[in-house]
């Protein structure tokens, strides 16, 4: 009998083996970024994930009447006029609140920064200074009338009238803005790094005019901090400006509503951390004095209409003794962000969800040294697993899983709702469904099955000859997020809806058959990556699954093709009686995300980040300029055998950083006499506008359009005009500002 056994005890050991084998390598690895090692995107994504969670899922439901939105919305905009209202507005509502209705304190989530000059007493004072007007009678008359038409001043005496919190924003520009006044500091940021605490330090501001500042309780910030994802789930509690700490919106206001001169910074107890006091409200803070904001569900705060307090119209029972915060839901004024919540949170219920989570003292917080708690934790839970599971039976296996999955769930969702306490989850549900995974399917999926995965999982992105060359080292290749160096192409058809207008639907679909085709084949000849078609555009990119060397070369090339191609295919189409095609390239090169994104619903291989973003603003910026193909700076220093002329520099939509922006002209070596010609030329037409030598640049620009007259010289012709009128700062860098996408 123990004959018989023999093989079969051996071969379950062997593959025993490698079951310990993969789930220490798994149990490792998860120590390795509970430890700071490094750092692992897709546990963090997890972490962010659970944490939404457990916020929606333990979020109040009750409204708090301590905390109400005077709602700049729709209807005072129509009553009283399109934003940004004159002071003498905001002076009435402001007086209402505090005259008429009582409240305990406003906080403004705006700005005044700049004069109001919507009365006209500018003009008057020119014309009381002027020769003509100059008479004792007219300056006498707009001495008396000055104080009705100086709408600052009233602004200025209603804010004095109440707990007055004024907004601005801090910046962390290298080169910053410094704009306003600034209100009293709370204390010395050395208070906070006593205890281990190093708040974000600003570099400018800007804030509000002296005149009303002066005028002011007090004023605070309103700068959200986004998460990795962009998801706002913590709020700095202090920023540090040369040395002073300056508190948020939320934070001024709840002090000024309970009447309290200053926040204080205090030790931490016990597991918990340090943090602010107020009137023994205590915050806690993490490391960077950042706090969770304890959100409630949606519809927890009564909004009420700004005119209706401007005309009276609401009971005084729905605003006295309450914490009011001044924002906006009409369209194009409201500050929308993502939050646990929901993924379009209006900015100024952020304000006022911590408002409510610093009166009720729910401020969620982290113990100290959770890092070593989680690691303890991952062993105790993780060893035991590790070394059983491959002894269990499917059965077992899955009754421990489970049970453990429960257990550590269970004791993390109640330390959040019982004391609290913000207790990590991913890297220990990791290691639990991981180990049984990995255990489950170690035959299926890692030795059986994974040559016809690469096939099923790429095989409509890449071609089929790159599948091919994949399929022989799968292990290489993965759906999993990663982050690479890459580039990326859009494309898009110009003015498409015009010639969608003009086609039958089964006209339509035909055409951009054909024309989606030969491009398509284009990229994938050049070994890009489709990534998606979006009605008439494509996306594509370059360096993934398969690792590309010259990824930014070959994306460059694929959109001179492309160009190229569409000369050869517009007459293909107009047979078929179509319109002829033109389109917009955009490639930018850069780091990016890669991998397998999307919901439980679908999933799509695609890649994310800035740079992208980037390359599809390019494709738009085509049209500006008329040029068929636009590059971003890095994708041209990748590419030093490809010719390229400098087109402008630029600020586009969303983004603080200029960047250069070139059109590729071909492979050096391959381009006509006449291209470079020309390229030399506008070359010095740029340097010639940089030095605002217009006289210049302008005769130069026209040499060139009687040339080739392209729109690029159009553009250039017009923005030298405008600078004759209006010419530019002394400082002035040549970066064009773009305010839509």
């Amino acid at each position: 009998m123990s004959h018989l056994t023999l093989p079969a005890m051996t071969l379950r050991l062997r593959r025993a083996l490698g079951q310990f084998a993969m789930g220490f390598a798994l149990l490792l690895l998860l120590l390795g970024h509970v430890g700071g090692i490094y750092g692992l995107s897709l546990v963090q994504e997890l972490e962010a994930s659970l944490y939404d969670f457990k916020v929606r899922l333990f979020a109040p439901a009750q409204v708090d009447e301590r905390v109400v939105i005077v709602d700049i919305d729709e209807k005072s905009l129509k009553e009283i006029g399109r934003w940004p209202w004159p002071r003498d507005r905001m002076a009435a509502l402001t007086d209402g609140l505090f005259q008429q209705y009582g409240v305990a304190a406003v906080g403004y989530d705006i700005i005044f920064s700049e004069p109001d000059q919507s009365s006209g007493l500018p003009v008057l004072e020119r014309l009381a200074q002027s020769t003509l007007a100059g008479e004792t009678s007219f300056r006498e008359t707009l001495e008396r009338i000055r104080p009705k038409l100086d709408y600052d001043a009233r602004l200025g005496e209603a804010l004095a009238g109440g707990p007055s919190v004024l907004g601005y924003y801090f910046s962390y520009a290298s080169k910053p803005e410094v704009v306003g006044q600034l209100p009293v500091a709370m204390f010395p940021c050395a208070e906070l790094r006593h205890f281990g605490i190093n708040p974000l330090k600003a570099t400018g501001y800007n804030a509000n005019l002296p005149r009303l500042q002066e005028k002011a309780a007090s004023a605070a910030y309103f700068n959200m901090q986004a998460d990795f994802d962009g998801v706002a789930r913590r709020m700095p509690l202090a920023i540090d400006y040369q040395g002073q700490c300056y508190g948020p919106l939320a934070l001024l206001t709840t002090q000024q509503a309970m009447g309290v001169a200053r926040a204080r910074a205090v030790a931490g107890t016990g597991w918990q951390p340090a943090g602010l006091d107020v009137d023994g409200l205590r915050i806690p803070l993490d490391n960077q004095a950042m706090a969770m904001v304890p959100y409630r569900k949606p519809g927890a705060f009564g909004y009420v209409s700004a005119t209706d307090v401007v005309h009276g119209r609401i009971p005084a029972s729905t605003l006295e003794g309450r914490a009011v915060l001044i924002g906006s839901s009409a369209p194009g004024i409201m500050d929308l962000r993502v939050t646990p919540i929901s993924k379009v949170f209006p900015g100024v219920e952020i304000h006022a969800n911590l408002i409510s989570g610093i009166l009720d003292g729910n401020i969620k917080w982290e113990p100290v040294n959770i890092g070593r708690v989680e690691i303890i934790a991952l062993l105790a839970i993780g060893l035991p697993l590790a070394v059983s599971l491959p002894f269990l039976t499917p059965l077992w296996s899955a009754a421990a899983t489970l049970a453990a999955a429960l257990s550590v769930t269970g004791g993390v969702f109640y330390a959040w709702s019982a004391w609290n306490m913000q207790l990590p989850l991913a890297a220990l549900m990791m290691v639990v469904l991981g180990l049984f995974v990995l255990n489950m399917s170690y035959g299926f999926f890692i030795e059986a099955r994974s040559k016809a995965q690469i096939t099923r999982l790429f095989g409509q992105y890449v071609p089929p000859e790159l599948v091919d060359e994949m399929a022989k080292d799968p292990a290489r290749y993965s759906l999993r997020g990663e982050s690479k160096q890459m580039s990326v192409l859009f494309s898009d058809i110009v003015g498409f809806t015009t010639i969608s207008e003009g086609l039958e639907a089964s006209q339509l679909a035909a055409m951009l058959n054909v024309f989606l085709s030969h491009m398509t084949r284009l990229i994938q000849e050049n070994r890009g990556t489709i990534d998606k078609y979006i009605g008439d555009a494509i996306m594509a990119f370059w360096g993934a699954p398969m690792s590309d060397e010259r990824h930014a070369r070959d994306a460059v090339l694929t959109g001179l093709a492309m160009q190229a191609t569409l000369q050869e295919l517009n007459p293909i189409l107009v047979e078929h009686g179509w319109p002829e095609i033109r389109i917009g390239v955009g490639v930018n090169t850069g780091r990016m995300s890669v991998g397998n994104m999307g919901s439980e619903f679908r999933m799509a291989y695609t890649v994310m980040a800035d740079a992208v973003n980037l390359a599809s603003r390019l494709e738009a910026l085509t049209r500006q300029y008329g040029v068929g193909v636009l590059v971003g700076e890095a994708t041209r220093e990748a590419c030093p055998d490809i010719v390229f002329r400098l087109v402008d520099r630029v600020r586009v939509k969303g983004k603080d950083k200029s960047v250069a922006i070139y059109q590729p002209l071909g492979v050096a070596g391959e381009v006509a006499e006449p291209v470079l010609d020309e390229a030399r030329d506008f070359e010095a037409v740029l340097k010639a506008y940089l030095d605002k030598n217009w006289a210049d640049a302008e005769a130069r620009l026209l040499a060139l359009k009687s040339r080739d007259p392209g729109k690029l010289y159009d553009v250039y012709l017009e923005r030298i005009g405008h600078f004759r009128d209006n010419p530019p700062a002394a400082d002035w860098d040549g970066v064009y500002t773009y305010t839509s996408k």
